[in-house]
């Protein structure tokens, strides 16, 4: 159970690294930044994706998607 506990963590912690960077414009699609984002996008759209379908952005175009997932896992992690 704790190693279960323990992914759930790591992975929100990717949620939150995702969030954070993708403030930062990139330029090219070349370099550190640019690749971290892409990885980390690939980590998280499967989980994000779906809940952005349900939850619309607001009308200044913040995206809530990461922070119900975080809630969820949360949630999930609190009942293992």
């Amino acid at each position: 159970m704790r190693f279960i506990q323990d992914l759930l963590t790591l992975y929100i912690l990717i949620i939150v690294a995702s969030s954070l960077l993708s403030w930062f414009p990139t330029t090219s699609s070349n370099g550190g930044l640019a690749t971290t984002k892409l990885v980390l996008a690939r980590l998280t759209e499967p989980v994000l994706r779906p809940l952005r379908s349900i939850i619309p952005r607001t009308s200044m175009g913040v995206d809530f998607s990461p922070f119900i997932a975080i809630l969820i896992l949360y949630i999930i992690k609190a009942n293992i």
